[in-house]
């Protein structure tokens, strides 16, 4: 009986000619893996492409739901971007998928399991770490580090050879990834800093300037940081992401154009589109405004940064990470309130905020006087405040 390799199959160009290259350089039974985060492909003719490409059986996995609450959930009450940027699309979904993998390869009895990630990329490390987090005697094949095909031009002309349909061609190159949360492009003439990206590139929103001349507003209701209503509506986890994809997308809302540095040493310039994930954050982050108190809000945002790259770097099942979330579900615990956010040509401007427990005060923050607030306090305070400055002041004028 041949030994089997788990293959993480997205129908795209790398795994596209994975499955023929495997055939012909290895002696294993091929399992194509699935993985449906949201990326709006027809799995049933992603699994037929598979099985035409050589796979010998194929497992398409439906993780939309727990992408949305064991992974994004958690992007929007922690607030990561990496590098301020970049709301980590890819870099949520991969642990996900790479737990799926190590569960089918055990299921399966599989030796091996093989991904297309590139030798300069992140996402290898996303993936092989995850993998070893679960099983770390498993081996990896990665045919980006050892096979004859140097670059995106000579996988297609291989795909051609062997008859392999893909998505991409020589003139539209890019390299992209697309789940619930966000589309990513790379490559082509994007590697070039002096080159605009065009506006032909976006897929889950409108350019800016081609947005509704009106703006829209959109209320979005949070439990303890979670969202759970859209415009008064209850509606599912993914329902939800979906349907602020589709109002933020409209309005031109959550397109970065970025140069970031990768884990793997170099810098590389990619155009995120995240419009769902941009209105949520904003969101949630105005409301958390409103209902956390100012030296956990200040904490929290150094927190984010550092979740931001713990995610990035692939290390999600990780103790700290688990250390954090706990820190991050503290503060969440009165986030809970009705945000209207006005969008209007790619930008977004609060318009309310109504929280079940604000720390906002309106008598006491207003000009005029208050019980708990007099005004002749603030002298002794700012005596005491600027003492070390005086003190500083004085040695230096002696």
């Amino acid at each position: 009986m041949k030994e089997k390799v788990v293959l993480a199959y997205s129908g795209g160009l790398d795994t596209s000619i994975i499955v023929p290259w495997l055939k012909e350089n290895y002696d294993y039974e091929v399992i194509a893996v699935c993985a449906d985060v949201g990326q709006g492909d027809d799995m049933e003719e992603v699994k037929q492409k598979a099985i035409a490409s050589g796979a010998d059986k194929v497992y398409v996995e439906d993780l939309k739901e727990e992408f949305v609450t064991e992974y994004l959930y958690n992007a929007i009450k922690s607030g990561a971007k990496y590098e301020g940027k970049y709301m980590l699309g890819t870099s949520f979904a991969r642990p996900s998928i790479a737990k799926r993998l190590v569960e089918i390869a055990h299921k399966e009895g599989a030796k091996a399991i093989c991904h297309g990630c590139t030798g300069k990329g992140n996402d290898q490390v996303r993936f092989e770490v995850g993998i070893a987090c679960f099983d770390p005697a498993i081996k990896i094949i990665a045919p980006w580090r050892i096979w004859d095909i140097k670059s995106r031009e000579d996988a297609i002309d291989y795909a051609e050879k062997k008859g392999i349909k893909i998505p991409v061609t020589k003139e539209k190159i890019y390299s992209r990834d697309k789940n619930l949360w966000h589309l990513s492009h790379e490559g082509g003439d994007l590697e070039d800093p002096k080159n605009e990206h065009k506006k032909d590139l976006y897929q889950m929103t409108v350019h800016p300037e081609d947005a509704p001349d009106k703006p829209e507003y959109v209320e979005i209701t949070f439990e303890k940081g979670i969202p759970v209503k859209l415009n008064g509506k209850e509606l599912s986890p993914v329902e939800l992401v979906e349907e602020c994809n589709a109002i933020a997308g409209r309005n031109g809302v959550g397109v970065v154009d970025i140069i970031e540095n990768r884990l793997v040493g170099m810098k590389s310039r990619g155009v995120y589109e995240t419009p769902g994930g941009t209105l949520l954050y904003e969101a949630h982050d105005v409301l958390e405004s409103l209902t956390i108190d100012k030296q956990t809000q200040h904490f929290k945002q150094i927190v984010a940064l550092k979740y931001g790259e713990l995610v990035y770097d692939g290390l999600w099942f990780t103790e700290l990470r688990e250390a954090l979330d706990a820190f991050i579900d503290v503060t969440q615990k009165n986030v809970t309130g009705t945000v209207k956010m006005k969008l209007y040509k790619g930008s977004m401007m609060v318009a309310s905020i109504d929280a079940a427990k604000p720390l906002y005060d309106e008598e006491i923050s207003s000009f005029g006087a208050s019980e708990l607030y007099d005004h002749k306090d603030s002298e002794g305070f700012i005596n005491l405040f600027s003492l070390p400055y005086k003190i500083k002041a004085m040695i230096n004028n002696k």
